[in-house]
């Protein structure tokens, strides 16, 4: 097959982050900036905790624990739970210390940093699923459409609400999109021979834990700060009935 097309499948897949960052665009009353950007966090949460639970997770530890049993699966999981929680906790303070701005910009960075891991192994399942096969291809780029876009407006909502800098926040959302087809032009230059369903198993449970440790650790207490409760579970639940929705078509 023409590689053209399958790099066009994950480049689209990528850049529907960009749909989401147009919620920067929706005119919100000053008054409800606060019940806006908990709804946007709550949404964020259950979106990475849900698709890391019922996704990322099972699928990359089953496929470990059918090479290595049980003893080494669980191992691999505590590692990338335990990497995860040093390198968003180091990640956090060198942010802050760098930027010295408020901790929603802080979480916006943070998010467009972990997601950043989260695209690439993406781009490159999406770029081999659709050179193997395009049906199956673009069944995996429409799932991962649907949770690209929320994954934008993770992004550039805490930037935009802290910055005021519209432009900052779509170019920080464009970057995380990006990585999908850069993911994709790796494995098209350079893992397409290489590149096992191993290795991609191992950095999806690293990636899981990321976005897990990022959810609880930052997202959800900012979310809390709030206190919009009604906003707060109205998030979690728009999020996690897209979650279901994803698993379907997957």
């Amino acid at each position: 097959m023409n590689t053209v097309i399958p790099m066009l499948v994950s480049t689209i897949a990528g850049l529907s982050t960009l749909i989401g960052a147009t919620t920067i665009f929706f005119k919100v009353d000053k008054s409800k900036y606060n019940k806006f950007i908990t709804f946007c966090l709550a949404f964020s949460i259950a979106i990475m905790i849900g698709i890391s639970i019922f996704d990322l997770i099972p699928e990359s530890f089953f496929q470990y624990f059918s090479v290595y049993g049980m003893s080494k699966s669980i191992i691999l999981l505590i590692v990338a739970f335990l990497i995860s929680y040093i390198f968003i906790t180091v990640l956090s303070m060198i942010i802050k210390k760098e930027t010295k701005k408020e901790d929603l910009y802080r979480l916006g960075i943070l998010n467009m940093i972990v997601l950043i891991f989260h695209n690439m192994p993406e781009g490159i399942a999406t770029f081999l699923s659709s050179y193997q096969d395009l049906s199956l291809g673009i069944k995996l780029a429409i799932a991962i459409m649907l949770h690209n876009i929320p994954e934008g407006i993770s992004i550039a909502v805490p930037i935009y609400y802290s910055t005021r800098n519209k432009k900052l926040a779509f170019r920080n959302a464009f970057i995380s999109g990006m990585a999908e087809p850069l993911g994709a032009l790796l494995a098209l230059v350079f893992l397409k021979n290489y590149i096992s369903e191993m290795m991609i198993s191992i950095i999806l449970i690293i990636v899981a834990g990321l976005m897990i440790t990022l959810s609880i650790q930052e997202l959800l207490p900012e979310s809390l700060k709030y206190k919009e409760n009604k906003a707060l579970y109205l998030g979690l639940a728009s999020g996690a009935v897209l979650v279901l929705i994803n698993m379907f078509l997957l």
